[in-house]
Formats: structure tokens, sequence, C-alpha cells
């Protein structure tokens, strides 16, 4: 845990489905973009408004990125090889993870319940979005991970929260991902499946991006959860 000092309160773009939203759905950007780069997504999914949810797409901070050769642009965490993810940023991963669970508890603040908040993510944002849910404390409704890997997967096991072991999981991923590499999505869900978390995998005839396919996929998951 760090002191409040050291974690950054993120600021978001977010927008209501419904005059007083009873779920929200979390969604976390990959590298070097922002949280405008997924707001489409709530259109794009049509889910019905009775569903009441609060779409919350934070903006990750600014920081050097090793991969980058030090250029600085928004991430969750420091990335040092694409080609071993042996050695990762420890740190900027938990401070982005106390910064976004700022964030479940404004929600919890305003009347939501940690049962109907989804934490969702692409690549970077996906990898959050998995490292937060699996360690929170407290029951969530889903996760989502999109074109992403489990970080810290050595210490996986010893550490995930005993609140979220049930909790459902959907994670997708590009056939012809570059990138982030098929088998790096099929590891992680095979991960999750041999310590019996629910997971529903998806793959796609896609690169590192997402698809109608896959977003239509994902609004029939939601409703699944939230109905």
């Amino acid at each position: 845990m760090f002191p409040m000092n050291q974690i950054t309160k993120l600021t978001s773009i977010v927008t209501d489905s419904h005059a007083s939203p009873t779920a929200a759905i979390i969604f976390l950007h990959g590298l070097g973009a922002d949280g405008y780069d997924f707001v489409d997504i709530v259109t794009h999914m049509q889910l019905p408004s009775q569903l009441g949810i609060r779409f919350i797409f934070p903006h990750a901070p600014i920081r050097p990125v090793t991969l980058n050769n030090g250029y600085t642009m928004r991430a969750w965490y420091d990335i040092y090889s694409l080609n071993s993810l042996n050695k990762e940023d420890q740190e900027g991963l938990f401070q982005s993870e106390q910064a976004i669970i700022l964030i479940i508890e404004e929600l919890q603040a305003a009347g939501i319940l940690t049962s109907r908040i989804i934490l969702a993510g692409f690549s970077q944002g996906g990898a959050m979005a998995l490292h937060v849910g699996l360690h929170y404390p407290q029951t969530l409704g889903g996760i989502v991970g999109l074109s992403t890997y489990l970080p810290l997967a050595t210490h996986f096991k010893a550490e995930a929260a005993p609140a979220n072991r049930h909790t459902p999981i959907f994670l997708a991923h590009g056939h012809y991902d570059n990138v982030l590499p098929y088998k790096l999505g099929e590891t992680t869900r095979d991960i999750l499946q041999k310590a019996s978390y629910p997971v529903e995998w998806h793959g796609y005839p896609i690169a590192h991006e997402s698809s109608a396919a896959e977003i239509n996929d994902i609004g029939r998951w939601l409703q699944k959860i939230l109905l």
C-alpha cells in the first residue's frame, strides 16, 4: 500500500446511460492512448438504458516508458520489454492499482455496489483490469481483458483475493496480434481456468485492435452479467 500523497487521482471521462445509475463499467485504455480511446464503445455495445450504467474512462498518468526509449506518454506502469515479461514494474502497477481503487470507492460512495462494478481494459489497460480485479478484496461484477496478459503471473496464486474467485471474466484476443501475441492471451486464459475462474474466451481474426464482433460479444456478456 502506498501513502495517499503518492497516489495520483485520475481524471476521467464519465457518461451515464440513466439518470440514476446502479452499475458501472471502468474501462482502462492501452499504452500511449487516453480515456477517449474507447468512449465510442458505449454506443456500439447497444446496451439497454434500463441497465443504468455509469461508464468511466480514466486517463492513465503520464510517465517515461522504457520500451519507447524513455519517451513520456500515458501509461499505467512502465514496460521494459514486450519480448520478455520477466521484469515488471511492480511499483507502477501498485500505484495505478490504488488510483483505480479510488474510483471504485467513489462509486461505492455514490451508492453503486461493488457487485455491480465491471473492470475492463484493452492491452495494458486490460492487464490493469485483471490485476486490480483479481486482487480486490470485495466481490466485483465482472472483469474484461482485451488483447492483454496477466501481470505478475508468478505471484498470482498466492496473492489473489478470495472475494473474486467466482467473478465472471471475459477474455478476448486477436489471432494476428503483433504486439501481444495470441499465445500470451491463451496463456492468461489457461492460468485462470486452471485456477477454476469462470472465463469466457474469444479469439478473433484481428490484430492488436478491437472489432465489431468483439464489441457485440462484450455487450451480450454484460447484459448477461448485469440483467
